[in-house]
């Protein structure tokens, strides 16, 4: 099953290019083939016209901020410039863990919805807590749902508001100015909620006052698809590793701290722990470690193989 809207395929085995207008979308939805599956999409490259800028970019392809940024180093985001090939990183590694519900990794600023059947899987990029007011890990669910929502600013947000010099309503009701979106699903977790927004660009950054925000087009899709009751899974998962056509992939995202915040982790012991962790996952390839140190110090997000299967006499 998949959505009305455009998917690329590979080109002999490497990156798509892509030469297509901004206005077209990339899809959502991405077919679970087996339980084991653990790589969906594609990566592809698109040639940057003159106005195109990565948020706009991102808008159009589902792609997070961040997450465009760190796919193009040394790229002008805000200009990248006529001709210039841009990386679309439209392929992931499935978060480790349950395939059920709701998963949301922060460090990804992505969320995966698991169907009903294990036959599908939607991604969506998401906009998560700023430092201060970071997002929770864990497990909770779906609680209630809510169409044209009016926003409640809780005290803490109404004294923020008011110490700014930006004084806040007690009640903002649905429309333009409600960044509450369209669409809001509330969390089994007191104060959080997954919503659409009315400022588009802080998708995919660290923006929110906890809570999870998504572009409005994509919780329209969404909300009617996830029934109240739903489990969400919240984790923190910068490293991911994956299997695909017999090759071990890591993808590597720049580690959170409890705040929300680039880390400082320790990646060499973050990378033996998830080894260890992941031992049945590793073992039966010969690894290389310098393709791994790649990976870690360029935290691009985009998978890349890390392992060859051993082959045995």
């Amino acid at each position: 099953m998949l959505s009305g809207r455009s998917r690329l395929g590979k080109i002999g085995g490497g990156l798509v290019f892509a030469a297509w207008a901004v206005g077209s979308v990339q899809a959502n939805d991405y077919p679970l083939l087996s339980p084991d599956q653990d790589l969906i999409g594609e990566v592809s490259r698109y040639q940057a016209r003159y106005e195109d800028t990565f948020a706009d970019l991102g808008s159009a392809r589902g792609f997070g901020y961040l997450e465009m940024t760190a796919a193009n180093p040394g790229i002008d985001p805000w200009l990248p410039g006529e001709g210039v090939e841009i990386v679309l990183p439209g392929e992931h590694v499935l978060p480790a863990g349950t395939r059920e519900g709701v998963v949301i990794n922060l460090p990804e600023f992505r969320m995966y919805y698991f169907h009903k059947g294990g036959e599908l899987v939607s991604s969506y990029p998401v906009g998560i807590g700023r430092e201060g007011w970071s997002s929770p890990i864990g497990e909770t669910r779906i609680l209630r749902k809510e169409e044209r929502p009016s926003w409640y600013p809780p005290k803490s947000i109404l004294e923020e508001h008011a110490a700014n010099g930006d004084p806040l309503p007690s009640v903002v009701p649905p429309g333009p100015d409600n960044p509450m979106g369209p669409f809001k699903m509330n969390l089994a977790l007191s104060g959080y909620v997954i919503h659409g927004t009315n400022k588009k660009f802080g998708i995919g950054t660290r923006v929110s006052h906890g809570c999870f925000r998504m572009r409005n087009e994509d919780i329209t899709e969404l909300f009617p698809q996830v029934p109240v009751g739903t489990p969400v899974t919240i984790v923190n998962q910068p490293y991911k590793l994956g299997i695909k056509d017999g090759l071990l992939y890591l993808e590597v995202h720049t580690a959170l701290d409890e705040h929300g915040m680039p880390s400082t982790l320790d990646k060499q012991a973050a990378i033996q722990k998830l080894f260890a962790d992941e031992h049945e996952k590793v073992q039966g390839f010969r690894l290389d470690w310098t393709a791994i140190r790649d990976l870690v110090y360029a935290e691009s997000g985009i998978p890349g193989v890390i392992g060859q299967p051993i082959r045995t006499m």
